[in-house]
């Protein structure tokens, strides 16, 4: 068979839910292509991971995702496992902020900072009335003109006001990003709110304009009931990915460290074992790690392009997991989670508690309640130990929600530069990558790193660079949903 009849053979590097997705999207698109996946650990899923145990289930990472965002329901879909996605129990669809050292409710119809209701506005403690007239007055702020990016803070100090931003918007979308607010880009994180004002002036005017668009938001923070989650944890994704692709198209324990060309154009793959020198090589390759990773593999190939994907910055946290009796909790609540302020000075960003989330977490006397610390706002309490890091959360759930005692279960899990960073200017870095992306052949680039976080966004972009390298037509970018804000997020 000749070269140019031969099927062709495509390398996905990283196997986490994007690489899982580009590869078994081209299994899809191509199934007579030769399509190996390239891990560096002896498992799949990357920073996706579920754990049971002694009748519980516990999600070491992200827990849900939305079904707003239609990519990772397709591809559940396609997987034969739509019936096995439950949404979140009924009742506690909402999140709470501490304010003062007390859990108070979101305003409902606040979604990030979009006071879509007015009463539970006016009647929120958690602002004062000096606040709340400054909310009100965004109205009135007349639009920017400028057209560069801007940074979450300066747009939400801007439009609603120094304390709505600090007491709601900053703790609501920091709960997604883990981001510094002054440095997060409108752009490349938030862009339907920069449209809002571009197009009506203001995002009240704006939220007036289509009411119909309204219908149905009730809860506040995040639309809880736009999310699902399998039955069996989020590692059943991982699973059912994983059953369809062969098992010897996926190489265990493989770090890759580098590319090149070689004469004839094919992509040749350098590594420190044998089972990368004995690959043969590749027409095409996808590059699904983090944005710094794929720097370092193409830096031999396209410095430029190197420097770039080095430029993109992450953060890191740990998730600090307890299982507790209920009744160790003092101060009841009704709520799937809470998030905290950077202006409450505490040690934590945000709590979730797993099994008043979905059913069938653990059982019914019991609690797990995920904290999550550090962040790009606080990255030093990460130098600690698992040991502080657990005393920690122990403290601040005890000021909150009255724990006490010691938990049946405690582990802590640190994610180590796992949170890609959208800077102001975002969108043009990202736009100069794959401007220098394109003048590779048969290199395509995927990842939350690029144009949104979250399992729906992981999915679309890997399916995406599959697309690009079957030549067939992809979907373009477009603005990320930003409803979800449980900081726990799915890696590439």
């Amino acid at each position: 068979m000749s070269q140019a009849t031969a099927p062709r053979r495509i390398a996905v590097i990283g196997g986490g839910i994007t690489g899982l997705a580009a590869a078994h999207h081209l299994r899809e698109l191509r199934p007579d292509w030769d399509t190996i996946l390239f891990e560096s650990s002896d498992r799949l899923g990357g920073v996706l991971q579920t754990e049971h145990r002694d009748g519980l289930l516990i999600e070491r990472s992200a827990d849900m995702f939305t079904t707003r965002d239609p990519w990772a329901m397709d591809l559940c879909r396609r997987l034969g496992m739509a019936d096995q996605l439950i949404g979140t129990n009924p009742v506690g669809r909402r999140a709470m902020v501490v304010s003062s050292g007390r859990l108070c409710a979101v305003p409902d119809g606040f979604t990030l900072m979009a006071p879509a209701r007015v009463w539970p506005v006016l009647t929120t403690p958690i602002l004062t009335w000096r606040g709340k007239l400054r909310l009100a007055w965004e109205f009135f702020v007349k639009a920017r003109r400028e057209t560069s990016d801007e940074s979450l803070e300066s747009f939400a100090v801007r439009r609603l006001g120094r304390e709505a931003f600090e007491r709601l918007i900053q703790p609501l979308i920091s709960g997604i990003y883990t981001a510094d607010p002054s440095r997060l880009s409108m752009e490349a994180a938030l862009p339907q709110f920069v449209e809002m004002e571009r197009r009506y002036g203001s995002v009240t005017r704006a939220l007036r304009a289509a009411p119909q668009q309204q219908a149905g938001r009730q809860e506040g923070g995040a639309r809880y009931g736009l999310f699902v989650a399998p039955r069996d944890g989020i590692g059943a994704m991982i699973e059912a990915l994983a059953r369809r692709l062969p098992m010897e198209s996926v190489r265990f324990k493989t770090p890759v460290s580098g590319l090149s060309r070689n004469e004839m154009g094919q992509w040749v793959l350098r590594g420190d074992t044998p089972q990368v020198a004995a690959e043969r090589p590749f027409d095409g390759v996808v590059l699904a790690t983090r944005a710094y990773q794929s720097g370092m593999l193409v830096e031999s190939v396209d410095p430029a392009l190197g420097n770039l994907l080095r430029s993109v910055h992450y953060a890191s946290a740990a998730v600090v997991v307890l299982v507790v009796h209920r009744d160790q909790i003092a101060k009841p609540f009704e709520s799937f989670g809470f998030v905290v302020p950077l202006r409450e000075q505490r040690r934590i960003l945000a709590a979730s508690f797993s099994n008043l989330k979905f059913a069938g977490r653990a059982p019914s006397e019991q609690r797990i309640i995920r904290v999550f610390i550090g962040g790009a706002c606080q990255p030093e309490l990460l130098e600690n130990d698992d040991a502080t890091l657990q005393r920690i959360a122990m403290e601040e759930l005890g000021a909150l929600i009255g724990l006490q005692g010691a938990p049946q279960f405690a582990e802590v899990v640190r994610w180590t530069d796992a949170m890609p960073q959208y800077h102001v200017g975002h969108v043009g870095v990202v736009r100069e990558i794959e401007l220098l992306v394109a003048k590779h052949p048969g290199l395509a680039l995927a990842g939350n790193a690029y144009h949104g976080v979250g399992i729906p966004f992981c999915i679309r972009s890997g399916e995406s660079a599959a697309k690009t390298l079957a030549g067939v037509a992809s979907d373009q970018p477009s603005a990320p949903s930003v409803t979800e804000i449980d900081v726990s997020r799915s890696g590439s």
